[in-house]
């Protein structure tokens, strides 16, 4: 797997904004959407097929957790009657997911749970990047931008649950 070209992938889709100019509330909608999603499908991958406890913990948190967010997040734009727009960030994100997922099923045991682990240090890290650089200053929406900061906290928890793992794998 090259990571390095995966993490430079994800860092640049998170962390600098594809957009002439600020994103707005439906394409910010479609990033949060998108970046969970990914973080889901990577997990139930994890899920099945870590060989640490300790990952697959973590992998079923992820899972609950962004699920939950993507839940929040559709029950609002739903009630603001912002429909989601795909844009170059949202594409970029599904496309570094996919392959993320591809690279990951090539792996197994403690390759596996390296891999899945290390990704997921540097891609909650772009997350929390984008949503303080990006996302929360662009959402011109009171709920939209309320709704950003109230889960910033457990992608930092995430981070930080993330990397105390990472430092336990071999």
């Amino acid at each position: 797997m090259k990571k390095t070209s995966l993490f430079a992938a994800v860092l640049f889709a998170l962390s600098t904004p594809a957009f002439a100019q600020s994103p707005n509330d439906a394409q910010i909608a479609s990033i949060v959407v998108t970046a969970n999603q990914v973080d889901i499908d990577a997990g139930k991958l994890a899920a099945t097929k870590a060989a640490d406890p300790e990952v697959k913990k973590f992998a079923n948190l992820m899972v609950a957790d962004h699920t939950g967010v993507n839940k929040q997040a559709v029950a609002l734009v739903t009630k603001l009657k912002v429909k989601p727009e795909d844009n170059d960030t949202s594409k970029s994100l599904k496309a570094g997911g996919d392959k993320n997922l591809a690279d990951l099923k090539g792996l197994s045991g403690a390759a596996f749970d390296k891999a899945y682990i290390d990704h997921e240090v540097a891609y909650h890290q772009a997350v929390l990047d984008a949503v303080d650089k990006t996302l929360i200053p662009s959402a011109s929406n009171a709920e939209l931008k309320a709704l950003l900061v109230k889960v910033r906290p457990a992608f930092v928890s995430h981070l930080e649950h993330a990397k105390h793992v990472q430092s336990t794998l071999k």
